[in-house]
Order: structure tokens, then C-alpha cells, then sequence
């Protein structure tokens, strides 16, 4: 679309550019330095008693978007919005005088000015400034949406989330809380001795998670590479160098279905603790994640859509096997025979193909029956071992490993285990993933000869977990899809108008 194409507002607004210029004022300007964030003048001066406020000194120089106006003539109110808050600014012909009140009255909302001037408070309590100076920082051509209504349109507020964080408290809001669980992550596994790292966003394998991953190619080494899926493999080679504590905050690229839990960029939180058991994370998951709910709720118990959530530790744990009976009314024998398990899953699954392994026919059994019931905190133990090719065996029961899920509001949240460190084992279930895919499992491990090698220098016992961030996210701040929790989620191509 060219600029005259755009509607009637755009060209008034381009008019006003265009007349400014003309008159020698540049309307991008790069020299007005405001010495207060909005927020830090309002905490300074916003508890002064109204003859202290009179008092104080000199003037303040503020900057922000101008949201709201309100004209009395030769005076007007506005608002303006800065990264921290919104301030009330007083502006009069009396004060700016000829020059500076005909610049004000050109100027529309979405505009961008710098303000020098008095702090009072007005008769409504409000703290405000004066305006003695002003400066227009930066012309917006383009209106904001209508005040009282924002910018409802969902699909909008995903694809010009600019605009959503300007005008919707509420998405800004999120965003905060998300940076701030993210930095109280950060510190807790700092404080505990983990190194934080960065591992190789390409792969040549795409390994560490059943995923298809997104394929690309290096010309100049002419070979193909992946988008990793994990950085599990390399994390595990770092503990295997003498790194035995060690996390990293990063993406995940998963060339999967979109909905409201699945974005195919993610951020993912994963670490290794060694000399540690899937046992030992379930309670450093519960010390790590308590305090973030507290610090950014005030309480363990939250609402999300509708329903309480107590944090309150410790949470609940129950095995995959027990879930499936208590909420499938399954007879036990399913677990010990892949042909009734495999009727029993397709009566409520009909098109489960039959050449599905035991393991994962459980599994989807209780994705279908328990999951979605797990409301609460739940740790969800011993995952069968074909569907959890880099995890150590269970001791007592060879056919599950030393794993858990964590799932709050039926979503994964966590997945954790006892790592396998035998590397003669990790190989033989490297050739059965190999196996599977040769069958049609796009989804199965592929062969990673040198994470083998690596083990066999000799990895310490370990336990490793991956918390998926954004859905982490999702429930701390009562967001139903993960697209309120991206910043700029993955959508189809836009149309042209």
C-alpha cells in the first residue's frame, strides 16, 4: 500500500509532517534527554505533602506517547506514556506561549514529546506537570485505536503487538512478569551453582526431544542442518567435560502444529545437576518455581481461567500407570498386554494404528483419559521406556524409567529424568530409535554416534530437566494461549488489503 492509498487520518497527520517542516521544525529529533522514567518521578514526588510539592526545586524534563487530551480552550490535559507509567501533563498558551502552544495544538495522539516543567498536584489529587516547554520527539502518522476500546482484535494484537503494548496495560503487563520470572529463574540456579551457557542453535543431528525439526542448508559447507529441537546432547557433553551444574534459557524450533500450547519457536529452560536423581528435581522444581509465584502473586494459590491453583508445596506426585486407572477406568491388564491396551485406546482413539509400540499406546492413553485432569501441581512419574530413549532405566521396573513430567491445568510444564549414562545401552536405544524411523517414526531419535562417544569418557550420575517457559508463563500471568505470551508469535502470511 502506497502513502496515498492510506486513509483520510494518515494524510491529515502527513499534512501536519510535511507543514512542520516547512516551518524548520524537525519533527524526529535526537537531542532531548528526559531526566526522569515516569514511574521514577512519580515514586519522588507523588508522597510530598501538597506544601512540600510547592516547595521543591527546579523543574523536571519528562518524555512520552501522548494517550489521552483533554481541551479547555487555552488549556488542555493530556497523558503521557512512557516504558514504566502514565503521567498527567498541564499545558497552557500562558505557559508555552505563542510557539510552544500552536506546536501543542498540531500535535495528535500517539505523538512522542519531550516536556520541561513544574510538578503539582491538582485539585483531583492528580500529580501532574506544568508545562513550561515542549518539544515534539516523534510525529506518529499512523492513529492509535480508539481509547475506550483499545486493540481487541486478537489476530491484530499478535501481528502489531507494537501497537497492542501500546495501548492494552494488560499485554505490557504480561511482558513485565514474564522478564521478571525469567530473572528470578536465573538467580535461583546461579544462587545453586549452575553456569549458565549457550549451545549451538544448528545442528547436524537434530536430537535431544521426539521432534521434527526444521531443516536448512550452509552453502558454503555445503551440508544440510537443523533448527535444534533441544539443546539436551550438548548440555549432557558440557557435564560429561566437568561443567556438573550448568542451564540455559534459549529457543527450541519445532516444526510442529500451531495451537493455543504449541508455537513452533519456543523458549525453554533446561538443566543438568550431576550427582543428582529425577527425585532430587522434583524438589529443586518445587524450590525454584514457589518464590517466583509468591514474588510475582503475593500467594501460592493464583486464578488461572477460572480456576484456583495452589502452589503450595509439596504437590502431588502420581505414576502414569495409577493415573490411567484412577481416571480411565482401565483394567490393570492393559499395562501387561499391547493387544488390550491397543483396543482400549481405540475406544476413544478408533484410527490408532496398530503398529504402535506398547509404550507409546500408554502414553496416549494417558494424554486421552489423565492429563487434562491434572489440574493442579502434579508430578507425573515412570514413563515407559520407548518413549523416553535418553532417560536411565527404573531399577525395580526395567520397562519405565526414572522420569517425570510436571503438569499444572492438564499442560506439560516439565520434563525431567535420570539421565542414561551407560554408554553401551545408550546405543543399542540409539539403533531401536534408528529402527523406528526406518518404519515411518519422523519423530523418533536419529543416531548420534558422537554423544555416545562422549559417554564413553564417562558421565557422571545426572539428572537433567526442560521447563518450558512460555507455558510456565501462561499460568503465572492467566493467559489462555501461548501467543499472549510471545512477543511476536508465528502466523500465516498476512494477506494484502
Amino acid at each position: 500500500m502506497t502513502l496515498k492509498e492510506k486513509g483520510q487520518e494518515f494524510q491529515n497527520r502527513l499534512e501536519k509532517l510535511k507543514s512542520l517542516r516547512q516551518r524548520g521544525i524537525d519533527p524526529y529529533p535526537n537531542d532531548f534527554k528526559p531526566a526522569y522514567a515516569l514511574l521514577e518521578c512519580i515514586e519522588k514526588y507523588g508522597n510530598l505533602p501538597d506544601d512540600d510539592l510547592e516547595k521543591a526545586d527546579g523543574e523536571v524534563a519528562i518524555a512520552g506517547r501522548i494517550v489521552a487530551k483533554r481541551d479547555f480552550g487555552k488549556a488542555t490535559f493530556a497523558h503521557i506514556q512512557d516504558r514504566s507509567a502514565r503521567l498527567q501533563v498541564y499545558l497552557k498558551k500562558d505557559s508555552l506561549g505563542e510557539d510552544g502552544w500552536g506546536l501543542f495544538k498540531e500535535l495528535d495522539t500517539g505523538d512522542i514529546i519531550g516536556v520541561t516543567g513544574k510538578i503539582f498536584r491538582t485539585k483531583t489529587k492528580e500529580l501532574t506537570v506544568e508545562a513550561k516547554k515542549l518539544r515534539l520527539l516523534s510525529k506518529g502518522l499512523s492513529p492509535l485505536p480508539e481509547k475506550w476500546h483499545g486493540l481487541k482484535d486478537v489476530e491484530a494484537r499478535y501481528r502489531q503487538r507494537y501497537l497492542d503494548l501500546m495501548v492494552n496495560p494488560g499485554a505490557r503487563d504480561v511482558f513485565l512478569k514474564r522478564a521478571e520470572i525469567i530473572r528470578l529463574i536465573r538467580e535461583f540456579l546461579s544462587s545453586r551453582g549452575f553456569i549458565e551457557v549457550e549451545t549451538p542453535m544448528m545442528h547436524h543431528i537434530p536430537g535431544g526431544a521426539a521432534a521434527r525439526p526444521f531443516k536448512t542448508h550452509h552453502n558454503a559447507l555445503d551440508m544440510d542442518l537443523y533448527l535444534r529441537i533441544a539443546p539436551e546432547l550438548y548440555l549432557k557433553r558440557l557435564v560429561i567435560g566437568g561443567f556438573e551444574r550448568v542451564f540455559e534459557i534459549n529457543k527450541n524450533f519445532r516444526n510442529e502444529g500451531v495451537s493455543a500450547q504449541h508455537n513452533p519457536e519456543f523458549t525453554m529452560l533446561e538443566f543438568y545437576q550431576a550427582h543428582s536423581t529425577y527425585e532430587d528435581l522434583m524438589k529443586l522444581t518445587e524450590e525454584m518455581i514457589t518464590p517466583v509465584v509468591e514474588k510475582i502473586h503475593g500467594t501460592l494459590k493464583i486464578e488461572y481461567q477460572g480456576e484456583t491453583v495452589d502452589f503450595t508445596p509439596p504437590w502431588r506426585k502420581i505414576t502414569v500407570k495409577d493415573a490411567i486407572l484412577k481416571y480411565g477406568n482401565a483394567d490393570e491388564a492393559i499395562f501387561k498386554d499391547k493387544g488390550l491396551a491397543l483396543k482400549f485406546l481405540r475406544s476413544f482413539r478408533p484410527d490408532a494404528p496398530g503398529d504402535l509400540g506398547h509404550g507409546k499406546i500408554i502414553v496416549e492413553i494417558f494424554e486421552k483419559v489423565a492429563e487434562g485432569k491434572l489440574l493442579q501441581p502434579t508430578f507425573v512419574t515412570h514413563y515407559p521406556v520407548e518413549v523416553s530413549p535418553l532417560s536411565r532405566r527404573n531399577s525395580l521396573d526395567p520397562s519405565l524409567t526414572d522420569r517425570f513430567e510436571l503438569l499444572i491445568m492438564g499442560k506439560e510444564i516439565a520434563n525431567a529424568f535420570s539421565e542414561l549414562n551407560d554408554p553401551v545401552e545408550q546405543m543399542e536405544r540409539f539403533v531401536e530409535q534408528a529402527g523406528q524411523r526406518e518404519r515411518g517414526d519422523e519423530e523418533a531419535h536419529p543416531m548420534d554416534e558422537d554423544f555416545v562417544r562422549a559417554l564413553e569418557y564417562g558421565m557422571p550420575p545426572t539428572a537433567g530437566e526442560g521447563i518450558g517457559i512460555d507455558r510456565l508463563v501462561m499460568i503465572l500471568t492467566d493467559s489462555p494461549s501461548i501467543r499472549d505470551v510471545v512477543l511476536f508469535p508465528l502466523l500465516r502470511e498476512e494477506k494484502p488489503d
